[in-house]
């Protein structure tokens, strides 16, 4: 296949000529607008008059500027509209009568207080998809309650899978539930526009965050109550294993995935253990290892403290092992593979000096998305010199 041609200057991505309205707030739904946005979306973020909160999370330069704002709402113009005002109410009917998407993470009811439901929007606009990111689906007994990433990764039993290989539940320390539903946002409103291309239709969207997160878990999690009556315990046991790693070495940890046998055949002959797997029916095959997973766990712990961190990489990279050095978060600034891929962009914001940022991940060849828009302190600057050229780092 021929190499793509070089991009036309100013393209804007696959997106570009869709418009979105943001009414949305925190990391769920400001996630999923700014991957819009990334892909050339026209997103228009519309804030209170006292600002997303998320605008509170510092540290900053300025108030209302600090980290995880800066990093959830790039490529978005943001404007500020009291929607409890007439006029500010009939600003945003103006605006979703010009726009293909709707997007809110606001409850059902405080909509309906507003009079912005589903069907007084879609009477402006009949073809304009609204999306409404909520904590529980409508019908449940949970609907309309408020929720914040902690009550889902608690509900959606993340942090009791924490407890059942640590002891004690726990969360992930990231928003992991808040920002995989985001995906969800994204790939709905991506479905109901190419629908909308090909019929002209209008959709009402539904992305319930503990639905989301609860097929997320048991995609991994449902084992024997995959059947009915249950072939054995729910639960995967190689994520479940205590001894599943990183393993400790010389100087630090490695993170390694002897998955297949073909990969335990090279490593084990590496070792000098070749015959470990027709000796011992723990290591036999996939299934023997997973349902052992502690004493296979156990076994790798005591190979790797033999030699560095370094060591072992060049060995597994030579056996074609899956292997990787563990990284803190302050490791992935300085990451050489990302350094490669040009992956962090630094540019010098209109209001809070030298910034850095991530790009985002995916590659368009035909319709990269080049268009960057900084996020702006709420009250803003005029929004045509909201812009400014990136340059990767």
């Amino acid at each position: 296949m021929e190499a793509p041609a070089a991009p036309p200057p100013g393209t804007e991505g696959p997106l570009a000529g869709v418009k979105v309205i943001d009414l949305t707030t925190v990391v769920m739904g400001p996630f999923a607008t700014q991957i819009l946005g990334d892909m050339g979306a026209e997103v228009i973020k519309v804030e209170s008059v006292n600002g997303d909160s998320l605008r509170g999370v510092g540290p900053w330069r300025h108030p209302g500027m600090g980290p995880l704002f800066l990093q959830n709402n790039r490529n978005k113009q943001s404007i500020t509209l009291d929607l409890k005002h007439p006029d500010d109410l009939a600003k945003l009917g103006e605006l979703a009568g010009e726009a293909d998407v709707l997007i809110s993470n606001i409850r059902p009811a405080g909509m309906a207080r507003l009079g912005l439901t589903n069907e007084t929007i879609r009477a402006i606009n009949p073809s304009i998809i609204i999306c409404n990111a909520v904590g529980y689906g409508s019908g449940g007994r949970l609907a309309g309650r408020a929720v914040y990433d902690d009550l889902i990764q608690a509900g959606a039993g993340i942090a009791g899978l924490f407890g059942a290989v640590d002891g004690a539940p726990r969360y992930a320390p990231f928003n992991v539930a808040d920002r995989v539903a985001a995906l969800y946002i994204a790939i709905a409103v991506n479905a109901a526009l190419y629908r909308r291309s090909r019929s002209g239709l209008g959709e009402d969207i539904e992305v319930p965050m503990f639905e989301t997160i609860a097929q997320f878990v048991l995609a991994d999690h449902m084992g024997g109550g995959a059947f009915i009556p249950p072939l054995g315990p729910m639960g995967y046991p190689r994520l479940l294993s205590r001894h599943r790693g990183p393993y400790p070495t010389k100087d630090g940890h490695i993170t390694v995935v002897l998955y297949t046998n073909e990969h335990w055949q090279r490593f084990l002959g590496a070792i000098g253990k070749q015959g470990l797997l027709e000796e011992d029916e723990r290591f036999s095959d996939q299934q023997s290892r997973n349902m052992n997973s502690d004493e296979v766990g156990r076994f790798l712990e005591e190979q790797f403290l033999g030699s560095t961190t370094e060591e072992w990489l060049r060995v597994l990279a030579e056996l074609d092992i899956p292997a990787s050095k563990v990284n803190g978060i302050e490791d992935l600034l300085t990451d050489e593979h990302l350094q490669d891929v040009d992956f962090f962009r630094v540019y010098e914001h209109p209001t809070e000096g030298t910034v850095r940022t991530t790009r985002f991940p995916v590659r368009f060849a035909y319709s990269p998305a080049t268009r960057f828009t900084p996020p702006m302190p709420l009250q803003g600057l005029p929004l045509e010199t909201a812009s400014a050229t990136g340059q990767s780092s």
